[in-house]
């Protein structure tokens, strides 16, 4: 017999350690680790951690054997990792219901458990009495079930069990925007059972969905059958989710040591080297102590002051736990694994050396991993005052198997009986590597043969859908419903994939089904749910910005391929020709470049070999998913209403199921026309007069709500009719003015004096425009709903809602924006992905408002909804306003648009107010076209999506920009100028750091700098008071004043009137359109945080922010900073808003002062106040008199105050600095030094 070698003794060593430490609790029926001998309870997520050591060590013995024992041994082991992982198989395939329940609701009832009884797989606690909802929990299994899966281990064995964990995919696919308990369990800090967005698992979800995607989870002796799919837009979305979070791990928690298991091992989530090293360094600096890292500031668990008989927290006793929060070692084993997995040799033996001297030795050599260390009673005080000082105590389990099974493992790969490469397979740990540049592939292909010529006659050869059989086109809605039947299975009760919109990633790979390779066109070409995609520059912009996405997020192997299809609505007007912006387009992607991205345009045949393919198996004919198992599966989507790509090789009477189903998800609901032609030569009177513009018909449906019951009277009421009102966004800040409006209408009534509806049906004939057979079609639609048969013509089956769709398709071809949203609202239309976008904007850390303030009117969406809740929502923000309800769903999506690819925009801000947008949109078009409210509103209504998003961009940008009118068709019926948007040239602000508060965060830091060479030139150091006014003063002085404001020498002209030139209203605009975005300085709450220190509060506008607040919250905290936002969102005015960010950031400036106090409550808003009037007395000291003195009736404040410039002799600042010197004069510290 051979003589066993020293790196086989050392591994028996580990293998004796493990068995004594982790496999001892293994309960040998179902596989699970119990957490201790005192403890039955098995975690889902500790037991995955702590098997770990025992898979590492099966592939050690493996790998090293020096005789046929330790193959044995390495065998034994593998099994007892996959006892364990089917263990847990089995616990959640025994709640399958609740993994169906969740992918639709998300709720944290409807959840997978976190723990189960480690005896019997059963649960141990009910639904509402844990904090299950882990998706971490979740993720990390189906990590290390692929991670394992690729290692060799067979842990799947059926396809019941494929389709299960296909399942789970679904159920952590929407990681990004679940608000779950955490790594922790906990939720929010204060343990109130609040579930809170985790970045640890978003990142974890992440990881697992790129890691199973594509895995044979039979391994080797696999096929088609028992591979993972999954879209990698919901990868994508984790990504961006992710991204956007770090290094905050959470609304409350600004840093957490839990986020070392996605930057590094086992997830590798995060590809951005430079973020990884800041989330890396933010852990050391505020985490790492003696004895391992916090979990995270202000941890109570287990710390001497916390009290073990209270669940929960009260708020302000987190500050208890500063400086004393407990260590966890096994921190100190991430950074090990790290240093490894980085080649760190200097992080691995640091590490090591720290992990020897906190270990815990037993007399027979076994060592022990605490699971924490906690300062000793006794010594709490002497940590508060001298934090690390004071030398820890070993508390909690004993050994942590968490932390012991990592420690096992990090010895395993430092001393090289395991490479990298072996714990992770599926190389996750180069997601930090280099990628090579994207190139996409795009193909051009014309509708029908006539497209196709037209475009030859431009010099420009595509094929046509016809041309590519037996390739395949079809809509991205058809994949949407096929990728439906993924997962289904009859025996579970599992549904499959909810029904979801595919991204551009996804219509980006080619599909093989049933042995046919299918294209599908991205979803913002099609042009059947929402209005976006009839305006064709808006389709040109839309794919710049996806070409620039797949550009930045294509992970896969091949290229992407892009189908752009060339439809009707393409060409102008008369059809002759393509319209002039899709053919510069196809001009721009054939030079190779368009958007910042390297394109390649050719024929869909040519990219065959070079694109992803992905074999969607689950639709194969021998599978048991029938595409028609139900009555109506298939058809209920909300996508079906209208057709795809009819040149498509797909024969209607075709036997095969696949081409049935595309056809009937297909067939168009509304093909016929029954609209009569507009009139222009009708000689009965319209049925509205000349003057009636179609916003006063826009509010009857509040009024008569409850008109719409076939019970009630026919007859519209007078009162609605009287009350006629007029949308009108600037003038007015309840949306809407009402008009008397007695002759407008010219209603048909019966016999009875009541509403004729046949009469008004007939008179859709004589209308002069499609805008007056809206407004009928209105009202039919409010009192008689939008099934009545209208019998036009004397046909049956034309229903309001039919006559309502195909007026939609002809204003869709006419242009005819203002009338497309109205309709819009009437057919009660969504943006097909709202909810998707409001979950975007809220994942991002941005919380939207819609309607205009104050509240309750202005509704606050903090967490995601379903789409009909959240449109209900939105129209009854609207006040019913159909036209507003509509637009406020278009800025929404232009938002999400811009913070998934341009996020610098949304710097400091955190509460996005749509309904103040929407009003400074109408604002900044009345005051570009010096027109009346009404018309400015009626502009906006009618500007195009693409001028709406461009509008929308220059505000959020702080970009100054023109608004010019141009020419509209004679032919158009709306009664609205046509207006172009465009940027300003360089005279103008174009700058985003122009935005008032911008600026003046610069100014200060330079002030500061003056006042020290001022410092250390004066023989006497004036007092701090004094310094105080002339650091905010007399620089201004000095400095003279700025371009933006009043001349120099006196803030009114010789006679009183000011001189201003084009720059009047620059300041009061600039203010209305910070404050309605909720622009703030960067770091402005944080110096929030360090004034509430030294005062008892401050008063904004009658609401208080507490200094209680900084025992619950850190300054660097989410919730912190969404705290004072909610107490400055209760100010309706923007322009005022922003005056009192002004005045709070001065305030700031007293933080570096040092004053222990500085009063009670600050009332804010006093202070500008008090600026205010010592601008005024300066103002009349000049001989102002009249307009100059106008002060704002909402809020007392001059408005010549509101426009002036932050800096300067006369500016803003002046005044509001002086004003704090008078407010708080009894409080600053004060010598016999004059002020300056």
């Amino acid at each position: 017999m051979r003589s066993r070698s020293n790196s086989g003794v050392r591994l028996d060593g580990y293998a004796r350690l493990v068995q004594r430490t982790i496999l001892c609790h293994q309960n040998p029926v179902t596989g699970l680790l119990s957490a201790g001998t005192d403890h039955k309870d098995a975690w889902v997520r500790d037991n995955i951690y702590s098997i770990l050591a025992v898979w590492g060590l099966g592939m050690a013995y493996r790998k090293n054997a020096d005789r046929d024992e330790d193959k044995a041994k390495a065998y034994e082991l593998e099994q007892n990792v996959v006892k364990l992982m089917r263990g847990l198989l089995q616990c959640m395939m025994r709640q399958v219901d609740k993994v169906e329940k969740f992918k639709r609701t998300q709720s944290t009832k409807d959840c997978l458990h976190a723990k189960y009884n480690s005896a019997t797989c059963a649960t141990v606690v009910g639904d509402d009495q844990w904090g299950h909802l882990q998706v971490d929990a979740t993720s990390l299994y189906l990590l290390f079930l692929a991670q394992m899966t690729a290692s060799g281990l067979r842990i799947i064995f059926t396809l019941d069990e494929v389709t299960f964990i296909q399942n789970l995919v679904f159920y952590i696919e929407a990681a990004y925007k679940v608000a779950d308990y955490g790594i922790w369990e906990r939720g929010d800090k204060t343990n109130q059972g609040i579930p809170e967005l985790n970045a640890s698992s978003v990142g974890m979800a992440k990881a697992a969905l790129e890691a199973i995607d594509e895995l044979d989870l039979f391994g080797a002796h696999g096929g088609h059958k028992s591979v993972i799919h999954v879209l990698p837009d919901e990868v994508e979305h984790c990504q961006s989710i992710l991204y956007s979070m770090l290094p905050r791990a959470s609304t409350s928690k600004e840093i957490d040591a839990g986020l070392l298991s996605i930057i590094s091992y086992p997830a590798f989530a995060v590809e951005d080297l430079n973020l990884v090293n800041v989330t890396k360094g933010e852990i050391i600096s505020k985490l790492q102590g003696r004895y391992g890292c916090c979990r995270f500031l202000r941890d109570g668990y287990k710390t001497p002051r916390e009290d073990p008989s209270r669940l929960h927290y009260d708020p302000a006793e987190l500050k208890l736990f500063e400086n004393i929060e407990c260590e966890w070692p096994v921190f100190w084993t991430y950074f090990l694994i790290d240093g490894v997995f980085n080649e760190d040799k200097i992080q691995v033996q640091e590490y090591r050396e720290a992990l020897e001297g906190i270990l815990i030795r037993e007399k027979n050599g076994i060592v022990l991993m605490p699971e924490l260390y906690a300062v000793p009673p006794e010594k709490v005080d002497e940590e508060y005052e001298n934090p690390h000082s004071v030398d820890r105590i070993p508390v909690g389990k004993l050994p942590h198997l968490w932390g012991q099974s990592l420690y096992v493992l990090s010895c395993l790969l430092a001393e090289g009986f395991l490479a990298a490469g072996e714990i992770d397979p599926l190389n996750r740990r180069f997601s930090t590597g280099f990628k090579p540049d994207v190139v996409v592939q795009v193909t051009v292909l014309a509708e029908s043969n006539q497209i196709k010529n037209l475009l030859q006659d431009r010099g420009i050869n595509v094929q046509s859908i016809a041309d590519i059989h037996p390739l395949r086109v079809q809509p991205a809605r058809i994949l949407s419903n096929l990728y439906t039947m993924l997962g289904r299975n009859k025996n579970m009760k599992l549904s499959g994939r909810p029904h979801r919109h595919i991204g551009v990633l996804g219509t980006s790979k080619l599909y093989m089904i049933r042995n046919q390779i299918f294209a599908f066109t991205p979803q913002f070409t099609d042009q059947h749910h929402f209005y976006l995609a009839l305006d064709n520059q808006m389709i040109v912009e839309m794919l710049k910005t996806e070409l620039a996405y797949l550009t930045s997020c294509w992970r896969m192997t091949g290229r992407p391929t892009l189908t752009f299809p060339i439809t009707h609505t393409m060409l102008v007007d008369d059809g002759t020709d393509i319209h002039p912006a899709v053919l510069a387009t196809i001009r721009k992607l054939e030079d190779g470049y368009f958007g910042g991205a390297r394109v390649k345009i050719g024929k869909l045949s040519e990219f065959l070999t070079t694109s992803f393919h992905t074999y969607l198996s689950f639709l194969d004919p021998d599978c048991d998913v029938k595409l028609f198992d139900g009555p109506n599966e298939g058809r209920n989507s909300p996508d079906s209403e209208y057709g795809g790509y009819p040149a498509d090789f797909c024969e209607k009477e075709s036997q095969d199921e696949l081409d049935q189903y595309i056809n009937d998800v297909l067939q168009s609901t509304a093909l016929n026309s029954y609209l009569p032609p507009t009139s222009k030569t009708a000689n009965q009177s319209p049925v509205f007069s000349a003057n009636h513009s179609t916003k006063e018909i826009l509010s009857i449906m509040a009024k008569t709500k409850g008109l719409e019951a076939p019970a009630v009277s026919m007859s519209l009421p007078t009162k609605v009719l009287n009350n006629r009102k007029s949308l009108n966004l600037v003038d007015n800040p309840h949306f809407f003015e009402t008009k008397d409006c007695e002759n407008v209408l010219h209603l048909p009534k019966d016999a009875h004096g009541d509403l004729d509806c046949r009469k008004l049906v007939e008179q859709l004939k004589e209308c002069p425009t499609l805008h007056d057979q809206a407004d009928i079609l209105y009202i039919l639609h409010i009192l008689k709903g939008a099934d009545w048969d209208t019998e036009l013509d004397g046909q049956y089956g034309v229903t309001v809602h039919c006559l309502l769709n195909e007026l939609y398709r002809k204003a869709g071809l006419n242009q005819e924006w203002g009338l497309i949203r109205y309709i819009s609202g009437i057919l009660k239309k969504r943006v097909e992905v709202l909810a998707e976008a409001c979950t975007d904007l809220l994942s991002h850390h941005k919380q939207l408002t819609v309607g205009l303030p104050p509240e309750p009117r202005e509704k606050i969406i903090t967490t995601p909804l379903p789409p009909e809740q959240l449109t209900d929502l939105i129209y009854e923000a609207s006040g019913q306003d159909i036209s507003i309800a509509v637009l406020t769903q278009e800025i929404i999506m232009y938002l999400a648009m811009y913070v998934r690819s341009q996020p610098s925009l949304f710097v400091e801000m955190l509460r996005l107010r749509i309904g103040l947008i929407i009003q400074v949109m109408a604002t900044e078009l009345a005051r570009s076209l010096k027109c009346s409210g009404e018309e400015a509103s009626e502009s906006l209504m009618n500007l195009s999506p693409f001028d709406m998003k461009n509008l929308l961009h220059h505000i959020l940008s702080g970009k100054e920009f023109g608004v010019e009118r141009s020419l509209r068709p004679v032919d158009s019926s709306s009664s609205s100028p046509a207006i172009s948007i465009h940027e300003m040239g360089h005279s103008g602000a174009t700058k985003p750091e122009r935005s008032g508060i911008t600026k003046l965060k610069s100014e200060m830091k330079q002030v500061r700098g003056f006042c020290q060479r001022l410092s250390e030139n004066a023989a006497v150091w004036y007092s701090v008071k004094g310094c105080f006014l002339q650091k905010y003063t007399s620089f201004f002085v000095l400095r003279g004043s700025t371009p933006s404001s009043p001349t120099s020498t006196s803030p009114t002209g010789s006679k009183g009137e000011t001189s201003w030139g084009d720059r009047k209203g620059q300041w009061l605009r600039r203010r209305r359109l910070d404050g309605a975005i909720n622009r703030v300085p960067v770091g402005f709450y944080e110096k929030v945080w360090k004034i509430l220190q030294k005062c008892h509060g401050l008063s904004i506008d009658g609401y208080v922010l507490p200094s209680s607040t900084t025992r619950e919250m850190t300054p660097c905290e989410i919730k912190f900073a969404v705290h004072v936002e909610s107490v400055l969102n209760h100010v309706p005015q923007p322009e005022y808003r922003q005056l009192l960010v002004e005045a709070i950031l001065v305030l700031t400036f007293l933080s570096d002062i040092e004053v222990n106090s500085i009063g009670g409550i600050i009332h804010v808003d006093r202070i500008v106040h008090v600026a205010n009037d010592l601008f005024l007395q300066e103002l009349k000291s000049f001989g102002a008199t009249g307009s100059i003195l106008e002060k704002d009736i909402a809020t007392g404040i001059c408005h010549f105050f509101y426009d002036s410039a932050p800096s300067g002799a006369y500016g803003t600042m002046t005044y509001l600095t002086k004003a704090i010197i008078i407010y708080l004069h009894d409080f600053l510290p004060s010598t016999g030094c004059a002020m300056q």
